[in-house]
């Protein structure tokens, strides 16, 4: 059985089964400017759990979005970065800043021209 018979017809939809968590979408943001250790990760996503994003980074992890580099030092030393297949998702990353930014702007001067 491939991976592929595991996913959904729909690309939209396999893109929200693989990101659809906005914990995902920040860890990608990091990673996008490089390896990052799990501490660095986890003081940049203010509000996550240790918990949540030990299991996040795992699924990421499986799914061959992010690469985990474990080294054999006391202590242990992890760091991650992403997969090439992560490394794709910067248009989409992009995208989301763009539109964030307009929503942004377009809520700002609403705001300001409805006062």
């Amino acid at each position: 059985m491939s991976l592929n018979e595991n996913l959904p017809r729909c690309p939209v939809e396999t893109t929200l089964m693989l990101m659809g968590d906005k914990w995902k979408v920040l860890i990608v943001r990091d990673l996008l400017t490089g390896t990052k250790r799990f501490g660095e990760l986890k003081k940049s996503l203010a509000g996550v759990s240790q918990k949540v994003l030990t299991q996040h980074l795992r699924a990421m992890e499986k799914n061959g979005l992010i690469h985990r580099k474990v080294y054999a030092v006391v202590p242990p030393k992890v760091e991650y970065s992403l997969t090439d297949v992560g490394q794709s998702l910067k248009h989409v990353h992009d995208a989301m800043l763009q539109w964030g930014e307009a929503y942004k702007s377009k809520r700002t001067d609403n705001y300001l021209s409805a006062s």
